[in-house]
């Protein structure tokens, strides 16, 4: 049994921070995993991906198209740039917010307006969330991957694990208080 899970983002969102914590989490409740992080021009606000592999016995982190169970994304148009990886019997959870990339800032291309419409052409598991007005409630933003994870937590059914200890090993004190409201407004979210 092998579950495979692909995150995608834009640099600075957290992707990668996520993925760590859901690592440990499967390590913790006894899964052999694999993390693979792609992270490019991240720094330039470019596309950042992990794939997580988990189960019994696991040899790769990587997934080949059409094999993801679950996309997270934290901005529409990287779960549309990233859809093939998914299987379309697979969910997609995603930030409902766009960042427009360098090419639309710049004027050289158009940010696509038919991202919904592609979405659910390829799979009727979508689950929009507005993530960034959530984590603004719980104090900031930028908790706005912890407002995902707590989405992500609930579909998975993965509440047996102790998430808020993991959060307080991999995220410093003074942001616990506010990524744990945001952690919670994303579990409660329907």
């Amino acid at each position: 049994m092998e579950n495979k899970i692909l995150l995608v983002g834009v640099g600075g969102q957290g992707t990668i921070l996520v993925s760590k914590i859901l690592c440990y989490g499967f390590a913790e409740k006894g899964y052999d995993v694999k993390m693979s992080e792609i992270h490019g021009m991240a720094q330039r606000g470019g596309s950042v991906t992990t794939q997580i592999v988990y189960g019994d016995k696991v040899y790769s982190p990587s997934i080949e198209d059409g094999d993801a169970d679950l996309l997270i994304s934290f901005e529409k148009l990287e779960a549309v740039r990233y859809l093939s990886k998914l299987n379309p019997k697979g969910h997609v959870i995603i930030n409902d917010t766009k960042i427009e990339p360098m090419p639309v800032l710049s004027g050289f291309a158009e940010y696509p307006k038919d991202l919904d419409e592609i979405l659910y052409d390829y799979t009727d598991n979508v689950m929009l969330i507005k993530a960034s007005g959530l984590a603004k409630k719980a104090g900031s933003e930028k908790a706005t991957n912890i407002v995902m994870l707590g989405q992500l937590v609930k579909v998975m059914e993965l509440e047996d694990i102790d998430w808020k200890d993991i959060m307080k090993r991999n995220i410093p004190e003074r942001f616990h208080e506010m990524n744990f409201k945001a952690f919670d407004l994303g579990y409660n979210y329907e």
